[in-house]
């Protein structure tokens, strides 16, 4: 990264940092897009882990909202599902004051009635029946049958990689192979697969920071995405019964008659779980093991730590940064009165760096004794449908990574999304060095 660059970041670092304990406690918000983006967002939830990790914003462009950012306080809202409901969005969304008038709210985040929400934003029962019904694809028995099919496209991924050349590691490795396990899994044309890293980003992107910049745009772009799968629908509908996603859906006893509105929300909700989180944590494996190099020599001088080293990547990594719920009724938690309607946020990327629940926590170990323990999943009947999978991909891009090449050297400090919910990548310049 050349020097310049470096000083702004820096510069932007100690600022946040300043803001950070500057700010008087009672109006702190960490929901600041910008500090994500410029990774100076770590001393909000430092700040608020040590003083009040039950903290209240009364105002943000995001409303008010309670942070949780200790590791077991964030488990106990998680697995709590009668007091902290998610039928009124799991996510921050911004306020409608500071919208324009024709905006909408993110896919995964409306409040609005059950028959138009996707599973991830229901309680039971009406979540269990629904997550039910896809919950097959992702099954042990159908994730051992995708297996050869991932290798084999890791290995033309990576085989088609340019040698002693900069390219962007995010878009010619790690949207590409999330793109195509995606593709395969709603059995989506093939040759049209990156239109759903493009509807993902639509989703998830706030204006100018992804595909649209006004939000004529992003309702142009979301009415033909919602009109492709109503076509995809229909065709699978009258078709016998087979294993894609669609036709789960499509032949699933309680989901066969659903509203298009709900299909559409379980099919957004999949195109982003099962698209940006794992994307971005193949990327922050290539950006940790360059910042942690001790832990790269590691990995080469012991390949057999690549399943450890996953687990500690998307610990460390956390791509979905938070998660929200509204309370059901009046709660006592931790010596605070958490009042019915509030919105509680689950802040994951915080209780991942909470030491009295992880050692080092900051620090990028692959060889920790327990990896697994992290929240970046989530707990409870929320926890993530696709945790299997991510984690399958990621062990089979980096066998394949360890059979071809010694090193993949980071060349710059990467883009980062601007987002307080996915905790990405946009570009990520790398160079495989020529072999001596």
């Amino acid at each position: 990264m050349a020097d310049g660059m470096a000083d702004i970041l820096a510069e932007k670092k100690a600022l946040a940092r300043r803001r950070a304990y500057e700010t008087p406690l009672e109006t702190l918000n960490p929901a600041w897009a910008s500090a994500f983006r410029d990774d100076a967002h770590w001393p909000y939830f430092e700040r608020l882990r040590a003083e009040d990790p039950v903290h209240w914003t009364p105002d943000s462009n995001y409303g008010a909202f309670w942070s949780i950012t200790k590791y077991k306080d964030i488990m106990a809202v998680d697995t709590n599902h009668q007091v902290f409901s998610s039928a009124r969005g799991i996510g921050l969304s911004p306020k409608r004051s500071v919208l324009p008038a024709d905006a909408f709210i993110d896919e995964l985040d409306r409040d609005t009635s059950e028959d138009a929400n996707s599973f991830i934003n229901m309680d039971p029962p009406g979540h269990d029946i629904q997550r039910k019904t896809v919950s097959p694809v992702v099954a042990p028995a159908n994730l051992a049958n995708m297996a050869p099919q991932i290798r084999e496209r890791a290995g033309l991924i990576l085989d088609s990689l340019p040698i002693g050349e900069p390219f962007d590691w995010v878009d010619r490795v790690s949207k590409e192979l999330t793109t195509m396990t995606l593709a395969t899994l709603f059995d989506f044309p093939f040759e049209e697969r990156r239109k759903l890293t493009m509807w993902s980003d639509t989703m998830t992107t706030a204006p100018g920071h992804g595909p649209w910049n006004t939000y004529d745009e992003r309702r142009k772009l979301m009415a033909d995405c919602r009109a492709y799968f109503i076509r995809l629908w229909n065709e699978r509908f009258d078709a016998p019964p087979a294993g894609d996603l669609i036709s789960m859906l499509a032949h699933g006893p309680q989901t066969r008659h659903s509203s298009m509105e709900q299909y559409f929300s379980n099919v957004t909700l999949l195109i982003i779980g099962g698209n940006d989180t794992t994307r971005n944590t193949i990327s922050g494996s290539v950006y940790a093991l360059n910042r942690f190099p001790e832990q790269y020599d590691k990995l080469r001088a012991n390949p057999s730590l690549i399943p450890s080293m996953v687990s500690e990547t998307i610990r460390w990594q956390t791509p979905l940064a938070h998660m929200a719920r509204v309370a059901a009724q009046d709660f006592e938690f931790q010596g605070k009165t958490i009042r019915a309607g509030d919105r509680v946020v689950m802040w994951y990327i915080s209780g991942n760096r909470d030491d009295e629940a992880i050692d080092d926590p900051y620090a990028y170990i692959i060889d920790r004794p327990h990896p697994r323990q992290h929240l970046s999943f989530g707990f409870g009947i929320h926890r993530c449908v696709g945790n299997r999978l991510a984690e399958l991909q990621l062990t089979i891009i980096w066998e394949e990574i360890m059979k071809r090449f010694p090193e993949i050297r980071l060349l710059e400090e990467p883009t980062r999304s601007y987002s307080i919910f996915i905790k990405g990548y946009e570009e990520m310049k790398v160079v495989i060095p020529r072999r001596n």
